[in-house]
């Protein structure tokens, strides 16, 4: 055990070293940078050519993230683009998070893993997208329901990055031509609803240059503070959906009295930053849609619905301002044979998609129970990106063992991430059967109960 300790210890500064030198090993040749804040969650498109000027291959390409945008990051995607211009092809690569020894400045990063080396001497495009939620903060933090909602908006005219930059821009498009001020790092110019920064030439490794936009964001700023969906599979021909929302509107908060003449005589002006619809994608073939709150059944909805899509416009009760919440739920059913499918291992598994179907929407905390039908075993979930999972047990009518409900967890979901997903798990026909069985048990037992009841003389003596 002290020898095993002792390599450990002597190959950790070594594998650091390595790391190190592999990061000095690569520059970027050219590096263009696009934020979108149009809407409230923040959207940033990096594409890097990258050359390799070391001797040897390598098989990572790093991605640095200042500690405040990692927090708030809830979506890395990378790919690597092949051929030009219309022949361009993107190839997916895996991203995972990971540690640098001496990191300035508490700086967090991603590993972006290559499909093949790239050699000494060789050139490679890479483009990545991020996505920031709860990155806007609003300034001032109330307001009235005739203002405008004024947000600030942090980052650096300089990209972030291990490596070497030779030279870099960055494009910030904002929602309309109002921007309060903004942070000038020569050059830097404005045309219309786009800032420009840069071209900057050969900036050092971590180089950091912080600017602070302030403009105009009216967006909704909806934000589904908790999700518990429950997916229920029965074997006798349905899939029953459930929602439960708890919505909110995280932008500036409203400040004095609502007044609802006001609101509707001057829709373009009263209350531009709240909103009073959402729209909802749900899947084709769907049925018995129903959407209610504490109080009761909420009829102010629309349902679109043809073989791709379905579209539910709903309405909650009141406006929602800055600050303001409503709470309801949404419910319908879909055909069994469109998501229940069979493996060829002889499993059968669900396939449905993960995310929030709300448009536009932030999920801070999305939990997703799939109820699997009594008798099921070896529950399994295959997932595209890391949750929290864990199995419970749920009892419904004339269940007599329970449901295996397979529980999924994630917190900071975004639009991109509603992807499909698998649960996986065996069943054996004879089980359904069992409530059948049982509910002929039942009435046999009854009608020999009343016909026995019928053949009994109860008299204390005869007439």
């Amino acid at each position: 055990m002290e020898a095993r300790l002792c390599l450990i210890f002597f190959l950790l500064p070594i594998l650091s070293f390595l790391s190190l030198s592999d990061a000095h090993d690569l520059q970027i040749v050219n590096a263009e940078r696009r934020i979108d804040l149009t809407s409230h969650i923040v959207k940033v498109f990096l594409t890097f050519k990258v050359e390799n000027t070391g001797t040897s291959p390598a098989s990572e390409f790093l991605l640095a993230f200042p500690p405040a945008q990692a927090d708030h990051l809830a979506l890395v995607k990378a790919a690597v683009a092949t051929g030009k211009k219309k022949k361009k092809t993107y190839i997916p690569l895996d991203v995972n998070p990971t540690e640098l020894p001496d990191a300035p400045n508490g700086a967090k990063f991603a590993s972006i893993s290559l499909k093949n080396p790239l050699n000494a001497g060789e050139t490679a495009t890479f483009e990545v997208l991020l996505e920031l939620t709860h990155s806007l903060e609003p300034f001032p933090a109330e307001i009235s329901q005739s203002e405008s909602q004024l947000v600030y908006y942090h980052d650096s005219a300089i990209i972030l990055s291990p490596y070497f930059i030779k030279q870099q821009t960055t494009f910030i498009k904002t929602p309309s031509t109002r921007v309060e001020s903004f942070s000038r790092v020569d050059p830097t110019n404005r045309v219309g609803t786009e800032l420009k920064y840069g071209p900057y030439a050969d900036r050092a490794p971590y180089s950091f240059s912080p600017i602070i936009i302030h403009f105009e964001n009216n967006n909704p700023f909806a934000v589904v503070e908790e999700l518990v969906r429950e997916i229920e599979v029965s074997h006798w021909g349905s899939l029953q959906i459930t929602e439960h929302y708890k919505l909110a509107h995280a932008g500036a908060r409203h400040k004095g009295v609502f007044s609802r003449v006001e609101y509707q005589s001057r829709p373009t002006i009263s209350g531009i930053s709240s909103f009073k619809h959402l729209l909802a994608l749900l899947p084709p073939r769907v049925h018995s849609v129903y959407y209610r709150d504490e109080i009761g059944n909420i009829s102010s909805s629309h349902l679109r619905s043809d073989s791709r899509k379905s579209e539910l416009e709903i309405e909650p009760r009141y406006p929602l301002f800055g600050g303001w919440k409503a709470t309801f739920v949404i419910g319908y059913g879909l055909p069994l044979q469109d998501f229940l499918f069979e493996s060829p291992d002889g499993r059968r598994y669900v396939n449905f998609s993960f995310g929030c179907p709300l448009l536009e929407t932030v999920v801070d905390k999305l939990t997703i129970k799939v109820v699997l039908p009594e008798g099921s075993q070896d529950p399994s979930a295959e997932v595209p990106f890391p949750v929290e999972q864990h199995l419970e047990t749920s009892y419904s009518y004339l269940d007599v063992v329970g449901r295996t409900v397979v529980v999924l967890e994630k917190t900071n979901v975004v639009p991109e991430q509603n992807t499909p997903f698998q649960v996986y798990y065996t069943f054996k026909p004879f089980f359904m059967l069992a409530e059948p069985l049982m509910l002929a048990s039942a009435f046999f037992l009854f009608f020999v109960a009343c016909v026995a009841y019928l053949h009994m003389d109860f008299s204390i003596s005869k007439s």
